[in-house]
C-alpha cells in the first residue's frame, strides 16, 4: 500500500488557498461617531473636551465618555465655577445634552452666566498684514525667529480649523437664544428636598435623591449603554457643583469626624458606575480647603477618575509675590485616568499655573523656582 503523499515538499503556492482564511486580520469594531467626540491616540477611548483646550492637554488630550473629573475648588470658587462653566459652554456648542445641579444657584441661572464661544476666529476674512504673513520669505522669517519651535504640536492644532474645542470669551455671555436651543436637564436642591435628614442617617437624602434623578434622566433620554437605542446617540455632560458642602445637608465640611463620613463617598462609587455604562461624563466640584478630615478627601480623590486642585492667588502673599505676578493661581494635577492600559500618561511637568488673558482661561508649565520664572508651554 502506498503511502499518502505529504504536502512538505510542495511550493508555498500550491498549499496557501487552504490557509488563507486563517490568517485574515480582524478588523477593529468602530467606534460611536457622535459630534463633538474623539478617539483618544493614546487608549482609543472616546473623549470630550473640557472646554479649555490647554487642561485637554494637560490631562491627555480630553475627557474619556464614563469618566468622572473631581476639580478641588478654590478658596472663593472663581476658578472652579468658571471651569465648570467652560465644560457646560461646549455642551452647548458642540450639541451635547446638559444635566446641572447644584444647591445654591438655580441650574438656569447657571447656564446663563455661559461664557459666550468665538465661534468667528478661524472664518475671519483675512487683511492685507495678514496676507503678507502668508509670503514664503515672511514665514521663513517668523519660523527663525520663533523661540518656541521645540514645544509640543499642541499649540499648532489649537490654531488650525480641525482642532478639538473651542475657545471662549468669559467677559460675554452666550447668546440666550443658543443656551435655549440646548437640551438641559436641571436638578435645583431646594425643589427636590422633601425631607430634612436624620442625624442619625448614615447618607443624607440629598444625595439619594440626585442619584435616583440622574439614573432616571439617563435611562429615560436613552444614554443607557445596557438598553437597546432607539434615537441617534448623543453625549450626556453633567455638571455638579460643590459637592460635600453644607448646602447639600452634608457635614463633611464642618467636623473633622462627621456623621455622614462616607455619604459623599458612596455617591461618587454609584455615579462612576452608572457613567461606566452610559454615554455621559461628569463634572464634580468640591471644596477641598473646607474637609477637614484629609483621609476623607483622599477617598473622595481616589473615586474619580481625572482629579485637578485648584488654588488662587486671591487673598494670599503670593498674590503680591514678584515671581507670580503674571498669574492669578497653581493647577495640581492629583489623579490621571489608567484607561485601557497599566500606566497613565503624565503631563511633562506638574508645576502648573492658571491665568486669565485676553479674556480667556489659560493653563501654562514652568519651573516653580525662586529664580525661574514660570515658562509658556501651553496656552
Amino acid at each position: 500500500m502506498a503511502a499518502p503523499k505529504m504536502s512538505v515538499g510542495k511550493p508555498t503556492a500550491d498549499r496557501l488557498p487552504c490557509n488563507t482564511t486563517s490568517f485574515q486580520k480582524k478588523s477593529r469594531s468602530k467606534l460611536v461617531s457622535i459630534p463633538g467626540t474623539r478617539p483618544s491616540i493614546q487608549n482609543g477611548q472616546l473623549i470630550v473636551s473640557t472646554g479649555v483646550t490647554s487642561l485637554d492637554y494637560v490631562i491627555g488630550g480630553g475627557l474619556a465618555v464614563g469618566t468622572l473629573l473631581l476639580i478641588e475648588e478654590d478658596r472663593y470658587d472663581s476658578y472652579s465655577r468658571m471651569l465648570l462653566k467652560y465644560f457646560l459652554a461646549e455642551g452647548v456648542v458642540c450639541g451635547h445634552e446638559l444635566y446641572v445641579a447644584s444647591a445654591l444657584d438655580h441650574p438656569n441661572d447657571i447656564l446663563q452666566e455661559l461664557p459666550a464661544p468665538i465661534l468667528d476666529d478661524i472664518a475671519s476674512p483675512k487683511t492685507e498684514d495678514q496676507a503678507k504673513s502668508c509670503d514664503p520669505e515672511s514665514q521663513d522669517a517668523m519660523k527663525i525667529a520663533w523661540r518656541y519651535q521645540h514645544l509640543p504640536k499642541v499649540q499648532t492644532a489649537l490654531a488650525s480649523s480641525s482642532r478639538f474645542g473651542h475657545y471662549y470669551d468669559v467677559s460675554k455671555t452666550m447668546d440666550p437664544e443658543f443656551c435655549q436651543a440646548a437640551r438641559c436637564h436641571g436638578f435645583y436642591l431646594p425643589e427636590h428636598s422633601t425631607a430634612v435628614t436624620s442625624p442619625t442617617a448614615t447618607t443624607p437624602e440629598t444625595y439619594s435623591s440626585l442619584l435616583n434623578n440622574l439614573q432616571e434622566v439617563i435611562h429615560r433620554e436613552g444614554f443607557d449603554g445596557t438598553v437597546p437605542q432607539t434615537k441617534s446617540r448623543n453625549i450626556l455632560r453633567i455638571g455638579l457643583h460643590s459637592l460635600g458642602s453644607a448646602l447639600w445637608d452634608d457635614d463633611l465640611c464642618c467636623r473633622e469626624t462627621p456623621s455622614h463620613g462616607h455619604a459623599l463617598t458612596t455617591f461618587l462609587y454609584g455615579l462612576r458606575a452608572m457613567l461606566r455604562s452610559s454615554l455621559s461624563v461628569a463634572v464634580v466640584t468640591v471644596p477641598s480647603h473646607l474637609i477637614q478630615n484629609r483621609a476623607l478627601m483622599g477617598n473622595i480623590t481616589r473615586l474619580c477618575d481625572t482629579a485637578i486642585a485648584l488654588e488662587s492667588f486671591r487673598g494670599s502673599e503670593r498674590e503680591t509675590n514678584p515671581l507670580y505676578k503674571d498669574y492669578h493661581g497653581l493647577l495640581d494635577v492629583r489623579q490621571l485616568p489608567y484607561l485601557n492600559c497599566l500606566v497613565c500618561d503624565l503631563p511633562d511637568n506638574k508645576d502648573l499655573a492658571f491665568k486669565l488673558k485676553r479674556k480667556q482661561f489659560s493653563i501654562e508649565v514652568g519651573l516653580c523656582h525662586h529664580n525661574n520664572p514660570l515658562e509658556r508651554v501651553v496656552t
